[in-house]
């Protein structure tokens, strides 16, 4: 019984604050604080224009084509910033664990390019797909990916050559 009239009090409180909010705002303008990720519509329900995308991929696929088994494999992606200030990446993060992505910290001063560094790990056989993740300007992304195909080796070296040592013998 208890824990209904708390439920009831709270959402009595969550519809009351509503009512204010909506009440308070002045048609055709919006909220001061609207959620985070909410779209933002003015009066007439149309999109407003979004800002301007500043980090500027000069290509977002790699495919690695087959690569040997163990042997790690590196690309480099490079990145433009068409803005007017500089731009600094908030994180660069990998899928998984086989994936590492290397960048620098520093700001990308405007019209520069910088690079990232991306080494995957092939120790497992088969096709595959992994992507990275940039983080800037604190809630826009972009996605890097690469692909390819991992091939086993042999556990050898080469198969031991019989006509190498009848070779030896005679001279």
């Amino acid at each position: 019984m208890k824990k209904l009239a708390i439920l009831t009090g709270l959402f009595i409180t969550a519809i009351t604050a509503l009512a204010v909010t909506s009440a308070s705002a002045q048609p055709g303008t919006v909220p001061a604080q609207a959620p985070a990720g909410a779209a933002t519509l003015p009066a007439n329900g149309t999109a407003l224009p979004r800002p301007a995308d500043v980090l500027q991929l000069k290509e977002n696929i790699h495919n690695f084509g087959k690569i040997p088994q163990g042997r790690p494999a590196t690309y480099t992606f490079e990145i433009v910033n068409t803005g007017s200030t500089p731009l600094r990446l908030d994180n660069v993060h990998a899928s998984c664990g086989c994936t590492t992505p290397e960048w620098s910290r520093d700001a990308i001063q405007p019209g520069a390019t910088a690079q990232i560094k991306v080494g995957y790990n092939a120790m497992g056989e088969g096709t595959f797909t992994k992507t990275v993740s940039i983080i800037y300007h604190t809630n826009q992304t972009k996605t890097l990916t690469i692909t390819g195909e991992v091939y086993k080796v042999p556990q050898t070296s080469a198969p031991e050559n019989a006509s190498v040592q009848l070779l030896k013998q005679v001279n």
